[in-house]
């Protein structure tokens, strides 16, 4: 499955890394809005699955936080 995939994915990832992926995720859905205000989006989907990618890193990030402290 493509969902479990990208799981173990970030979960091998360090704070650091998830971090950036975090700003990079938040990039993209800001461009995807941009694009779906303007009508240009065709897939319009992608939001939802780059809103779902931010919060699994977020849930991630917050993990790796409560097992360090």
């Amino acid at each position: 499955m493509k969902i479990n995939g990208y799981v173990e994915e970030i979960r091998s990832k360090s704070t650091k890394e998830l971090n950036e992926d975090l700003v990079a995720a938040k990039k993209e859905l800001f461009n995807l809005r941009f694009q779906n205000a303007t009508n240009q989006l065709d897939n319009t989907s992608r939001i939802k699955e780059v809103r779902r990618n931010i919060a699994r890193i977020q849930t991630l990030i917050t993990e790796k936080a409560k097992a360090q402290a």
